[in-house]
């Protein structure tokens, strides 16, 4: 069993075109993102999967290993598939999503997903950190609630679990977007249509809920966030830059 990272790469971001090329650190974002992947111990290789040719020059440029993909892909996890099935990986792989947005998820987190689905016959697992109360109303911060097991109950934007009387003082869970398959699974979740609730939640983990599969969290202490925006570009680059001065 070995386990590899699949980094998805796509050069027509919404709001930050070009994004994985920004390179006001010195060096393009998704270089930051394969350093900080190459620093976990549990992983033998890293791919960015992507769907312009610029993106895979720079990858090759900085001694990282490129995969062309389709520009058609609906979403990360689709053109992780795609890469996958390219490089034949073994059925029994593990492999792990991260996005090419992260240039700062831990390596101890990767590290732990890879961990997580070593030690469990789980087909898929991902990672969660604890949440303030006053932050669960935001639609934007993805909730998970877990059973006893730590395996995954529900998803959502809206505040799960509801405390109704106001006195339970529920713990919160913020999702956060990285995910661990073994590639058998993988295939098999590209392959299964859309759930309700995924479509309602916009949230395409839940179509393995929905469809009867587990999904093992892991809690961490990591509350950093991805580059969706410029103003995260800007601050992630005084971060770099005030670090190097």
């Amino acid at each position: 069993m070995r386990a590899i990272v699949i980094i998805p790469a796509r050069y027509a971001s919404t709001r930050l075109p070009g994004k994985p090329l920004l390179a006001q650190t010195g060096k393009p974002l998704i270089q930051h993102v394969v350093e900080a992947v190459r620093a976990a111990k549990r992983v033998q290789r890293t791919v960015v999967a992507t769907d312009d040719e610029r993106i895979a020059s720079a990858v090759r440029a900085f001694g990282a290993e490129a995969v062309m993909t389709h520009k058609d892909h609906p979403c990360g996890t689709d053109r992780v598939n795609e890469a996958a099935a390219k490089l034949g990986l073994a059925d029994s792989d593990i492999i792990v999503n991260v996005q090419g947005d992260e240039p700062e998820m831990p390596a101890a987190c990767i590290d732990r997903l890879v961990e997580l689905l070593t030690a469990a016959d789980d087909p898929m697992a991902t990672l969660a950190t604890p949440l303030e109360a006053a932050s669960a109303a935001d639609p934007n911060k993805v909730k998970v609630v877990c059973d006893s097991s730590g395996r995954a109950l529900y998803f959502s934007r809206a505040a799960i679990p509801h405390d109704r009387d106001a006195t339970a003082r529920p713990r919160y869970l913020l999702h956060l977007g990285v995910y661990a398959y073994r590639t058998a699974f993988l295939r098999l979740f590209a392959s299964l249509p859309p759930s309700p609730a995924e479509q309602a939640e916009k949230l395409e983990q839940l179509r393995a809920l929905e469809h009867g599969h587990r999904i093992l969290v892991g809690v961490v202490d990591y509350h950093g966030r991805g580059i969706d925006t410029p103003e995260d570009y800007a601050a992630f680059v005084r971060k770099v830059l005030c670090v190097c001065s």
